[in-house]
């Protein structure tokens, strides 16, 4: 049997979400995703929160095809063809480099470039509800084919092109996506600040409002508030830059009180430019209100700041806290969105004890409950990169490049 005639086995990784508490809202290209300010995130830990992409290329494959959450989707999608045919280009230029030095060390066999690819992805948490799905999703794709096609090196610009925030999917802990300022966007990457381990005691909970998808996308939405919103010039040029130093600051010295101020001001500004747009954009719902009310009264009555809130593009809460506050916050939020079904499907992800508040705290921070305003929490915290998937149960592509019947 020829070389290339050998059977080409599929490659699976999985990709994280990340949460921006400096938020990225406005392009300056958009065909490079070239951003207006820098931004910084933390990455959510895949145990709850991951995207799942087999990718797998064959000789017998007729045309690339694609297949999201189990349902065939156009391959053609602009974004899309911009990741795969710069993986190609890098992949040819590694190949092509390795042959001109007369070393080919590390190449990951005879794979014809020429050949089609097959990619089927998986998301385990809801697709377009403000949970950052294109980010995991484009992350895992790049990485994906690095791994199938050999490539190395920088990847967050790549990936920055299928999605902006996608670029910060691509480290694990806490990253900053840097503007840059070339205009072909070589300069326009993601860097870590710190690695997952480096703020143990640090929780997410993530409080599930809607899981319906968004009435104003982030592109277009982000197209509107560029043209018309003045708040974001001067957020971009004299707000942000400053409040990149102090985040990163602030997540070195692991300095949970200024972390969490700033993370919610952030939170609000950037809302406040999606107010400042014209027509106005409307992310947040009723009840993405009366969780930020819930927090200060929560945080008023501590007379600190326990839990900071944020809220990206959609009404759903993420709210950071230290580990010691968890058990005690997740049941004032049960006493004040009561599940109205399913009560022991409504906490998700990490364990959480079970938890008696005082009566003082009670008082001070319930209102009328609301049944059945919040979907279900989910408790996570900080979390690695992108990881190749060394288990050939998990690929969701067969051997014969369709998706395996059995998922």
């Amino acid at each position: 049997m020829a070389e290339d005639d050998k059977p080409l086995a599929p490659v699976t990784c999985t990709a994280p979400v990340n949460i921006a508490v400096i938020k990225y809202w406005g392009k300056r290209d958009e065909d490079l995703i070239l951003p207006i300010n820098s931004s910084l995130s933390v990455t959510l830990h895949q145990d709850q929160l991951r995207t799942t992409t087999t990718a797998v290329i064959s000789r017998d494959f007729t045309e690339d095809r694609l297949w999201l959450n189990g349902k065939e989707a156009d391959v053609g999608h602009p974004r899309l063809q911009s990741c795969l045919r710069e993986m190609r280009r890098l992949a040819r230029k590694r190949r092509g480099g390795g042959d001109s030095n007369g070393d080919n060390s590390g190449d990951p066999g005879p794979l014809s470039l020429a050949y089609k690819v097959h990619i089927a992805s998986e998301n385990n948490f809801p697709t377009a509800a403000g949970l950052a799905s294109s980010a995991a999703g484009y992350a895992c794709l790049v990485y994906t084919l690095a791994r199938l096609y050999g490539v190395e090196g920088e990847l967050s610009e790549v990936a920055r092109q299928g999605s902006g925030s996608a670029c910060r999917s691509m480290f694990g802990g806490f990253v900053q996506w840097i503007m840059g300022e070339n205009a072909d966007g070589k300069d326009s990457v993601a860097q870590q600040v710190a690695p997952e381990t480096h703020w143990p005691q640090l929780r997410v909970l993530i409080l599930v409002v809607s899981a319906e998808k968004k009435l104003v996308g982030s592109t277009a939405g982000m197209q509107t508030s560029v043209q018309t919103s003045l708040l974001l010039k001067h957020r971009a040029k004299a707000v942000v830059p400053e409040r990149m130093a102090q985040m990163i600051e602030h997540i070195q010295q692991q300095d949970f009180e200024a972390f969490g101020k700033l993370t919610m001001k952030e939170s609000n500004q950037f809302h406040a430019t999606c107010l400042d747009t014209f027509p106005p954009i409307f992310y947040l719902n009723d009840v993405s209100k009366q969780v930020v009310a819930l927090v200060h009264r929560f945080n008023g009555h501590h007379g600190k700041t326990k839990v900071a809130y944020t809220f990206d593009a959609g009404p759903n809460a993420v709210l950071f806290m230290l580990e010691d506050t968890v058990d005690e916050f997740v049941e004032v939020v049960k006493r004040s969105f009561p599940p109205e079904k399913n009560s022991d499907q409504f906490l998700t992800g990490l364990p959480v004890e079970a938890a008696a508040p005082s009566e003082e705290l009670l008082s001070a921070v319930l209102t009328d409950p609301v049944p059945g305003a919040i979907q279900y929490l989910l408790l996570t915290k900080p979390g690695p990169g992108p990881v190749l998937v060394e288990d050939a149960s998990c690929h969701l592509l067969g051997a014969d490049g369709l998706p395996r019947s059995n998922r």
